[in-house]
């Protein structure tokens, strides 16, 4: 495991208990820095059957979603529904500075494990929960999933298709919802460390995965409340109230560029036009009428629908590559859609930036690639290690962190506490 005592967080020490619903929380602290023990039951965490696996095989030890979700921890496995495990948990809260946990509201509260109980024993704890719903209101006890969230939350209403009629919400790609949910968590988590650094005082911080969801719905929000306008969704675009210009244009080698703002920019359009126009492409775009449409920021038309399939016609005469250097030689946001796989070759993330990290498995004797580090601090170092095995670390901790002998821990483990 690698230390640094100068990271952002190194002198705090988080306990995980969270399933896959907020694995982050405690991913994005450790690496800044934190000692973060993950909690599972004996049996191991629901998020370590989670495919994909390496070598495509079911391994609890094998799962890459709960490598990358589960990085820069410390593993020790309690079964806190019973009593020896309970006990063990607060004399590790005695020790810690935050708890994570993401059970159904009430369930800790239940094993004597709520926050009034833990913060009687520290009360400079600070605790946080992730729940679908939030700890109160009508919807605590309703059960959620990552699609829920992305349903209820109002994201999905945002994402599909305009030209294809009658076509269906669709979601984005899978855990958006607890990703952004985390984050949340994160910052609440955070805030309240800081807020503690200036009272000495503990909370709790009551987190909600619908609500941070519903936080993340761009205009949809804002335009319905303050104007009465419900958004409508569009093929590779931003949600809108009034249909915008279209913009995914294919390339001669089958790929995809994402065209932003051509029609709304006088400068970006005279720009374009010269452009397309050096390669005789222009068609009659250089006609003054098409500078009154981007003057007027004209949004939608005859004149818009055409402008745009003269432009498809000229970036499906060119590659990707070449379209994208040559609009953001242009000042234009114009980028390719990629993969995320076509991302591991490019220099600007791997050489320049260093954002992969390189993170051994000593136990497999391997090396494999991960996504890295998704802020730099000049100050603070980041770093990151392999998520831990299974009960990894339930000698040192319990050892040296609780004072156990080598006979209770092995009592403890025959007793199926750990």
């Amino acid at each position: 495991m690698t230390t640094s005592t100068n990271s952002a967080l190194s002198d705090i020490t988080i306990l995980d208990l969270c399933d896959e619903k907020g694995q982050l929380i405690g991913k994005l602290l450790g690496e800044m820095g934190a000692r973060v023990i993950k909690v599972e039951p004996p049996g191991g965490d629901r998020a370590r059957i989670v495919g994909p696996f390496r070598g495509d095989t079911l391994d609890r030890e094998g799962s890459l979603h709960f490598w990358a979700f589960n990085t820069a921890k410390e593993g020790i496995t309690l079964d806190t529904a019973s009593q020896k495990g309970a006990e063990m948990l607060r004399k590790l809260v005695e020790k810690a500075d935050v708890l994570l946990e993401s059970y159904d509201p009430g369930y800790l509260g239940s094993l004597g494990l709520g926050y009034d109980e833990l913060s009687s024993i520290n009360p400079a704890l600070v605790m946080t929960s992730l729940t679908g719903f939030g700890q109160d209101g009508p919807y605590r006890d309703y059960k959620t999933s990552d699609l829920v969230a992305m349903a209820m939350g109002g994201i999905m209403h945002s994402c599909g298709y305009d030209d294809l009629p009658g076509s269906p919400p669709i979601r984005p790609s899978g855990g958006h919802g607890y990703i952004t949910a985390s984050h949340y968590a994160t910052i609440g988590t955070l805030m309240a460390l800081n807020w503690r650094d200036m009272t000495g005082e503990g909370q709790y911080v009551d987190a909600s995965i619908h609500e941070a969801c519903s936080c993340t719905t761009e205009a949809a929000m804002p335009l319905y409340i303050y104007g009465g306008d419900v958004v409508h969704r569009q093929t590779g675009r931003h949600h809108g109230a009034q249909p915008t210009p279209k913009t995914l244009c294919p390339t001669v080698d089958d790929k995809f560029i994402n065209v932003f703002a051509v029609f709304t920019s006088l400068n970006q359009w005279k720009s374009l036009v010269a452009w397309m126009d050096s390669e005789g492409m222009a068609e009659d775009l250089t006609d003054e009428k098409y500078l009154d449409m981007a003057t007027m920021r004209a949004r939608a038309g005859e004149e818009v629908e055409h402008a745009f399939e003269v432009v498809k016609k000229f970036i499906a005469s060119h590659t990707a590559e070449e379209i994208y250097r040559g609009s953001q030689q242009r000042k234009f946001p114009w980028g390719i859609i990629r993969s995320p796989e076509e991302n591991l070759d490019d220099p600007h993330f791997r050489e320049d930036r260093g954002f992969f990290a390189e993170v051994e498995h000593p136990e497999l004797g391997e090396t494999y690639t991960y996504a890295g580090r998704p802020y730099i601090f000049n100050k603070t170092p980041w770093r990151t290690f392999r998520s831990p095995l299974l009960g990894e670390h339930n000698q040192s901790v319990y050892g040296k962190d609780l004072g156990l002998d080598d006979t209770e821990i092995e009592h403890l483990r025959e007793e199926g506490v750990i």
